[in-house]
């Protein structure tokens, strides 16, 4: 068991919550997705390319495949 007064322990609990709701964010909209048709899908992936552009930016999106 991890001593819980050590230095550090707050920002660890703190980043692994932030990963844990993204993690939940993308299961929920995954259950969402399983239920749409082709026309859908493709509607939604245009959208998320387009936020994405939006917040990083061309120099980010160039290296990533989506």
């Amino acid at each position: 068991m991890t001593d819980q007064t050590r230095w550090g322990i707050h920002e660890v609990q703190t980043r692994n919550k932030a990963i844990k709701y993204q993690r939940d964010l993308v299961a929920r909209a995954m259950e969402q997705v399983v239920k749409m048709d082709e026309s859908g899908i493709t509607d939604l992936m245009i959208q998320i390319e387009a936020e994405y552009e939006r917040k990083y930016g061309k120099k980010k999106a160039d290296g990533v495949v989506l």
